[in-house]
């Protein structure tokens, strides 16, 4: 069941408090989900994405109070862009501009209106006007109109040193195709997918190498419909490029493989099930504080030293 593009994209921000004000007021997204970092359960896992947390709307942060900056670099993702409905630019650029974010003027690419900016720990983001967005579900927080919200993904830019074996692992292990060349950058698009279906190799050959911190993107998942589709992944990446991804590991919310693409850039491969909603209703999404099982007995002493989210 081969489902294609982006899954959800998770990065490194500072602190909780101003991460969470940023996504959910400025940018009016969802906080979908309030988990911990399963590996360091003193942090937050903060999910923020649409009003069901649909696979391609999720964007997903480690915040650490005092982490330091990260230096972008190859072997990372250098931008990451949401849709907007194309007649919403003009409204963005008030808002970004209202609320003290630093952006660029819009600029074209590939065809596309882009309005670039960065978040609080400068992450590189980017708005794209998508004719016909405008026709797709919204979530409505009550800050950004439902008629100029965002509508997920649009997609992410990698700056590597080469292009071609990261191209062909995306073309082969996840069903992208190569859907057009604009300078040192090439363009490759899931077909079949509106939200995440985008993915710009940008080449940047002898560029310092990233160093991961505040700001920094940790990793890009792409999604797989079910287990098999996952394990067929799995498979390909072994039999045609050589990787071994890690073993399989349960994330409570979808289920995932990792591993690292030889440009130097960490990819996930995650399942859409079993979803957001396994363990609170779809219409209490983000209310509560959700640990994984094996952390469900020290819920106290974790509350106690989670960093306030206001």
């Amino acid at each position: 069941m081969q489902i294609n593009g982006i899954h959800h994209v998770t990065a490194i921000a500072g602190p909780a408090h101003r991460n969470l004000d940023f996504y959910s007021r400025v940018l009016g997204l969802r906080l979908v989900k309030k988990t911990v970092n399963f590996d360091d359960p003193t942090t937050w896992h903060l999910y923020f994405g649409d009003a069901d947390g649909t696979p391609g709307t999720i964007l997903t942060f480690f915040p650490w109070e005092h982490v330091a900056p990260g230096r972008l670099g190859v072997g990372e993702t250098e931008v990451t862009a949401f849709r907007i409905p194309a007649a919403a630019v003009g409204y963005w650029t008030h808002r970004l501009i209202a609320n003290g974010v630093a952006h660029d003027v819009p600029q074209k690419r590939f065809g596309e209106t882009v309005l670039s900016f960065r978040d609080p720990d400068g992450m590189r983001l980017a708005l794209v006007a998508v004719p016909g967005a405008e026709n797709e579900s919204a979530w409505d927080n009550g800050e950004v109109p439902p008629e100029s919200a965002i509508r997920g993904f649009h997609g992410v830019t990698l700056l590597l040193d080469k292009t071609e074996t990261t191209a062909a692992i995306l073309r082969d292990v996840f069903g992208f195709v190569e859907a057009g060349r604009e300078g040192n950058t090439v363009r490759m698009r899931a077909e079949g997918t509106a939200h995440g279906g985008v993915v710009d190799l940008r080449a940047a050959g002898g560029f310092l190498p990233a160093r991961m911190g505040a700001g920094s993107v940790h990793h890009v998942a792409f999604r797989a419909g079910d287990d098999a589709e996952q394990a067929r992944m799995v498979k390909t990446l072994a039999e045609t490029f050589g990787l071994r991804p890690t073993e399989q590991r349960d994330r409570n919310y979808f289920r995932s493989v990792y591993f690292r693409e030889p440009g130097g850039v960490l990819f996930e491969i995650a399942t859409d099930a079993p979803g957001f909603a396994i363990d609170e209703p779809a219409d209490d999404l983000g209310g509560a504080l959700k640990l994984p099982a094996q952390y469900e007995p020290r819920r106290a002493e974790i509350e106690a030293v989670l960093p306030a989210l206001v």
